[in-house]
This record gives C-alpha cells, structure tokens and sequence, in this order.
C-alpha cells in the first residue's frame, strides 16, 4: 500500500523535529551533567584544601573518609571502620578511641553535637574532633558525620598566648601592687578628668576611708583640678602633660607638692604627687651648711680653692690669696682652672717643671679621676714645702686644699735628737721595759729590764726568743711554772692584739706587777714595776682594815647588849613615873605633873631610840624577827596618817593622805610596816618648814605595792643624799641649819623594808623638796623559792 507523498513528508517532518528535539534535550541533559561535575570537582578540591577531614560514621560504626585522614593519623592504609583509627604505634591512642566511640554512640542517641580534642599516637600532633548527626535526608538515617581538624600549631600559638598572658598578668599585678605600696599619692583620672583609680598614699593624703570612698566622693588631692591650666590636648591623654608646683592639703597639714600629669592616650591622664616640702628645707638647710663650710674653711690657715663643675673658680678663702700673692678682685671674676695654675706659676708658688703643659694637663684630670681624693708634695723655690690635697667633688667641681708644711719640714731635722732623747729616758726608767717583735724575738729594753732579770749586755743583743727568755728566768721566780705566763702573754699581745696584766714575785722576795701591751707597729711592749714596797704597805692596810671590821663587830656586839642593859632601869623609871601620874604617890603639884608627863616623854622617846638600835644591830647580825601575817596596807597607812596628824597639825603643816585601792594586802609584819611608814612621816614632818604640805600616798598593781612620802621641804644636798643611809650619820648643823638630822629613822627603815623583800628610794634636790618611796613586792622571793 502506497502512502501519498503528503503523508509521507509529514510523517518525516515529525520524526526530524522528534529527533532533533531528543537531540537538543541530550545535549542540554549533558551540559547539566557536566556543570554538576564540574561543581562536585570544585567542591572535592575545596574539601581537598580544606583544614578539616571529614568522616561519615555508619549505624554499624563503618567509616567513610578522605585519604588524608589515615596521613595524620600516620596509618598505613584507609580505615574501613572506626575501631581501625588506632594502630600498633600509631593513630589515636587506645584511651581516645574509647572516649570518642562513646561520643559518636551518645550522639545518635541523644542528637548533640560535640567536640574532643585528641592526639596522634608517636607524634606531637593535636586534632580536634567535632561531630553531630548527620542530614537523614542527604545522608541516611542513623549516621553521624565527624570532622577532623589538624589544630597543633592553633594549640601551640593558645600555649604561648597563655604563657605571654600570664607573665603579662603577672607582670600587671606586681606594677599594681607598687602602685598601690608606692609612698606617694598616685591617681588615674578618665578622659574628662574624674577619677578613676587611686592609691593607698593618696587615700591617706585627703583622710578618706579607702579608695572606692575617695573615688565615689571625688576627694581631690589637689583644689581645682579644672582650673589647673593644663592644656586641653594633655587632658585628653594627647598631650606631654607637665610639672606643677602646687599647696596642698595632706593629712591635715599644709605643704607643697609636684604633681606631674602624665598622658595615657584614649585611657585618659594619669598623675602622681611628691611631696617637696622637706626637699625645700632640705635644700635650704644645704645652702646653710655650705655657707657654714665656707665660713669655716675662711678661717682655716691652709689654702683653700674650689672650683665649679666648669673648672671656674668658685670659692677661695684668705690663706689661699696669701699663700700664691692672688688679688682678691681678680679671683671675683672666676678664673679658669688653667688661668689659676699659671699665675701661681708666675709668682713662683708650683714645683719648677721642664713640660709645664703635661704638668698642667695631669693636674686638670684631678676633676674626672676615680680616686676619693689625691695627695701631693711640692717642694718650692726658697725651701717652701707645700702639701697639696685635691678632692674631686660630686658635682664634677674640685677642691684643693694647701697646707704649709715648712716648719714640719725644719721640724723632722730635730727629730733624730729627740730620738736619743727618748732612748736615754727609756734606759733610765724606773719600770723594767722590754719590746718583743710580733715573731717574739726581744727588740729593745732598758737598763731596768737587763738589772731585774740580770742578763748580760751581751745576751740581750742577741735578740734572743720569748721561749728562751722564760726558760732563762724561771729559776729567778718564787714559782717557776708561772715563767710560762710570760711567753703566753706576749704571745696574746702579738697575735690576738689583747692587753694583759698580773704579778710575780721573784726568789729573792722582791714583787713586780707587768703588763702586756700591743703596739700599733705590730710588737708588744712588756713592762714589769717594782712593787715590793707597796705589797708590804697593802698587808699592813689590810691588818688594819681587819683590826678595824672586829672593832665594828665589838661596837655592835656592845651596843646590842648596852640595848639590853638600858631597857630594866629605863623600864623602872617608866613604871614608877606612870605609878606617880596616876597619883599611887599622893597627889601631886600642877609643876610636879608636869615634870613627871616630861619624864615619861622623854623615857619614851630613849625607849624609842634603844628599840630602834635594838632593831638595827639585830637587822645587820641577821637575827631581826620577822613576822608572816597578813598585813592590811590600806589600814596600816590610814593609822599611820592619823598618829602623824597631830604633829603635823601641831608645826603647822598640811598633812594630806591619799590610799588607792589598788594597795591591796600582802604577807608580812605589820609592825615593822607601820615603824617604816612613822620613820619617813616624822623626818618629813621634822624637815618641812611650817605652811608647807606633805603627801602619804599608797598604790599598787598585781607585782608590788608603793608607799610613797613626799614633802616641799628644802631637800636634802647630794653629798647629804649619798650617806642618808648610813647608821648614826647626823647632818650638821652648817649644812642644815640647825635641823634634825636623819638619825636611826632612814637606816632602820630600809633594813625593815629589805627583810620584806623591798626597796627604799629617797629622791631630792635642795629646794625642791624630797620624796621617798617603799616598794613592797606582793610575793617575796624568798617564798617563791621555799615553795
């Protein structure tokens, strides 16, 4: 069957434009295809590049990977699963595995991310492992993605940064702590001058609490901080800021102060103060000492001449004018170092010199040499011999000083004479002398020295050793071990530079005392005195001396028994004298009373006085009894007061008594107390003139308890004073104007307060009146040490 040619071309048509279109579609399929792989390249290589290796974890923990990943990992071969990252000696340590197959089990469980710092086993190599779960929808269901990143040289640079910031922050703190420890007020002030930061000095300075209490209240050191003209740039931190000199308020007290303000760029101004109050009277005080060193090196007789820091003259006193003919005007215009040397070389005043320059150029170096100071000597024309001393100064000035030395000079000609002077006066001393030399060999001696020991001239020139010497006189000596002493004492003398001394006594009976002296040089000088004569007046002394201690002892032994003796009669004449008082004899006349009230006055003042030496003797054999009782001292000064009242009242005086209750009581006896206390009241009471006052006053602590009698009477002369204290010294009457004397009272009452374990002490001074103190400790030490 034919088909008509219509058909047929229609048919053809469709078929071309089908094809043609299949065709069009394949190469627009293709060019899509071929740009996704394009773009899947570019993505490879920028994965490929990038500083993170991505894994995919498989539910079955299988693993899929780039290839760089098993080269950090440092492994042989791709790993399949993630169990193979951990090698034999390389990958990740066995203890990271674990760890982070816990991380990715706990993400698919969970759905968190997280992140793991881990290391490359064998190497230093640090890696950082961050994972999360996976895209389902991209990458399946149950996966978890990780990614690898190399961060070692990132940990090395954070380990360095941490190093630098804690040396940094280290640093900051010790820079705050001076700042804060700093003597001086320091401060920070923001970009519109409030404060923001002060120290501990300046918190002081203005009295504030502390430093947020400064800062919140805005105490300013400084008034007017605004209006201190300081430049608007320095203020914004922009500036070089400056130097002012200001009053300020510091403590309470006025003074000057520098403060310095010192830009900080954008962080503001900062500042601190110092305090130049001292420094200017410091300053002043210098200018005064220096005027007060020139004065006085103006009346020294050397020369004198300083010169200034640019080697002008700047001071010369008038020893110097005199000694090198310099007019004083020409010197007012401060010459030159150099201009000074050549017109003291015109008037003939230096040491004649062939090179006057180098001469003149060695000397100018005095100024920068190292040296504390330089001495010199210079023989002039016309036999002047000057002694030149050059100082140079810390300011870079120089001093010299110039001492006229001719008449040392003229004087050492003499010297040799006065020499053999002194050679003949030492071979003419009346002590025995010898010098040993430090190797302790005899050096020198005298006639004296050779005679004692009787040793021939010729011996002696030998020189001989301190070891011969000794063994030569032992046998001189009454004891000749002793003979060693000498060579031991020379020896100390010579090598550890003591001095020692002693005695000897020879064979013959005669004594010699020596000594051992070192000398500057290095040797000892050993001297020995004939002191025979003087022993035998020491043992006549101290026969005498013994002879006369038993005439004390006999004295007080008689006195004690005349004590005695004298208490029966005195004893009768007071009983029969009261017996006559009290009428057991008839009545009496009113005159007959009255001689029989003075018999026993004047009985009871001899028994008294028997008592007191009675006491006293017994107190210095050691026999006074002592009672232990409990003594009331508030009590026993009362009644004290009371009984000295009417004498007192009688002269007149005012007779004041003031107990503290801090007195208290201690152990002892109460009637030896009670004597001390009437002993002191009566010598004030005796030795005060009428009108004046006298004060018994009674205190204490826990340690001791002090009574104390104070009067406004004349006082008593120190020679007085020293001997208050010795038994039946009387002051007389030239000395005190026919007064009482002191008497048994002073004595007997430091011997009562002695036997307690206490002290007396009297103070006085002529016309300021006198005061005596008892001191009673509240435990005796003779208690303490019987418990």
């Amino acid at each position: 069957m034919t088909m008509p040619h219509g058909t047929a071309t229609a048919f053809a048509a469709i078929f071309l434009a089908l094809w043609t279109g299949a065709a069009i579609g394949a190469v627009i399929f293709g060019l899509r295809r071929a740009a996704r792989a394009r773009r899947a390249m570019r993505m490879a290589a920028l994965l490929g590049a990038a500083p993170a290796v991505p894994v995919l974890v498989s539910p079955d923990d299988g693993i899929e990977t780039d290839a760089r990943l098993a080269q950090w990992l440092g492994l042989a071969r791709m790993p399949a699963a993630l169990a193979e990252l951990s090698g034999a000696d390389t990958g990740l340590p066995d203890g990271d595995l674990a760890a982070l197959a816990q991380e990715v089990t706990a993400a698919r469980r969970s759905g968190r991310a997280f992140a793991r710092p881990v290391r490359v086993r064998g190497s230093d190599r640090i890696l950082l492992v961050r994972g999360r779960i996976a895209p389902e929808a991209e990458l399946g269901a149950g996966r978890v993605l990780l990614w690898f990143f190399d961060i070692t040289d990132m940990h090395a640079e954070t380990a360095v940064l941490r190093s630098e910031s804690g040396q940094l922050a280290e640093r900051l703190d010790t820079l705050s702590r001076l700042v804060e420890a700093a003597p001086f007020p320091i401060w920070h002030r923001d970009a519109d001058l409030r404060l923001r930061f002060v120290n501990r000095a300046y918190v002081e300075a203005v009295e504030g609490r502390d430093a947020a209490d400064v800062i919140a209240r805005g105490l300013e050191l400084v008034e007017n901080v605004e209006g201190r003209a300081l430049p608007d740039a320095a203020a914004r931190g922009q500036g070089e800021g400056g130097m002012h000199t200001v009053p300020a308020t510091i403590r309470g007290e006025r003074r000057m102060i520098r403060v310095a303000d010192v830009p900080l760029g954008e962080a503001g101004l900062g500042g601190y103060a110092i305090d130049v109050e001292d420094l200017e009277a410091a300053r002043s005080d210098l200018n005064r000492f220096a005027r007060a060193q020139r004065g006085m090196l103006d009346r020294l007789s050397a020369g004198v001449a300083q010169f200034g820091a640019d080697r002008g003259l700047v001071f010369s006193n008038d020893a110097f004018q005199r000694l090198f003919a310099l007019r004083p005007e020409w010197l007012a215009d401060r010459p030159e170092f150099d201009r000074v040397l050549e017109r003291m070389r015109e008037a003939g005043r230096i040491p004649e010199s062939r090179d006057f320059p180098s001469w003149k150029a060695e000397r100018r170096a005095w100024f920068t040499a190292a040296a504390d100071a330089m001495e010199e000597n210079w023989l002039l024309p016309g036999g002047l011999h000057l002694r030149v001393v050059a100082q140079p100064l810390p300011d870079g000035g120089l001093l010299l000083i110039f001492e006229d030395r001719t008449e040392q000079v003229q004087l050492a000609s003499a010297r040799d004479t006065l020499l053999r002077v002194r050679t003949a006066t030492f071979d003419n001393l009346f002590e025995a002398v010898g010098v040993f030399a430090s190797d302790g060999r005899l050096q020198l001696w005298n006639n004296r020295f050779r005679d004692v020991w009787a040793f021939e001239e010729e011996e002696l020139a030998a020189h001989p050793r301190v070891d011969a010497l000794v063994e030569a006189v032992a046998g001189k000596l009454a004891n000749p071990s002793r003979a060693g002493l000498i060579r031991e004492l020379v020896r100390i003398a010579t090598v550890e530079r003591q001095q020692r001394g002693g005695r000897v006594a020879l064979a013959d009976g005669r004594h010699f005392e020596f000594a051992v002296v070192p000398l500057p040089d290095g040797n000892a000088l050993f001297t020995m005195l004939d002191i025979t004569d003087s022993r035998r007046i020491e043992a006549a002394l101290r026969e005498r001396t013994e002879a006369l201690e038993e005439a004390d002892r006999v004295k007080t032994a008689f006195l004690a028994n005349m004590s005695y003796e004298l208490r029966t009669p005195l004893t009768s004449i007071g009983g029969f004298a009261e017996m006559l008082s009290g009428g057991y004899g008839g009545p009496l006349e009113e005159r007959a009373r009255d001689y029989v009230n003075l018999i026993l006055q004047a009985s009871a003042r001899l028994g008294a006085l028997i008592d007191d030496i009675l006491d006293l003797t017994q107190s210095e054999a050691g026999h006074l009894p002592m009672a232990e009782e409990k003594v009331d001292l508030t009590a026993l000064v009362s009644e004290a007061g009371q009984a000295a009242g009417d004498r007192a009242r009688a002269k007149p005086l005012d007779l004041a008594v003031d107990i503290a209750r801090s007195v208290g009581m201690l152990v002892g006896d109460s009637r030896r107390l009670r004597q001390s206390v009437d002993h002191l009241l009566r010598n004030a009471i005796a030795y005060t003139p009428a009108g004046g006052r006298v004060l018994l006053r009674a205190e204490g602590d826990e340690r001791e308890a002090r009574i104390i009698v104070s009067d406004n009477g004349p006082g008593i002369d120190p020679r007085q004073r020293d001997r208050a204290f010795d038994r039946f010294h009387r002051v007389s009457p030239e000395e005190e104007g026919h007064r009482t004397a002191l008497g048994l009272g002073l004595p007997l009452t430091r011997q009562f307060v002695a036997a307690h374990g206490g002290t007396l002490e009297i103070q006085s001074e002529p016309g300021e009146g006198t005061t005596a103190i008892i001191r009673l400790p509240r435990e005796r030490a003779d208690r303490r040490a019987s418990a």
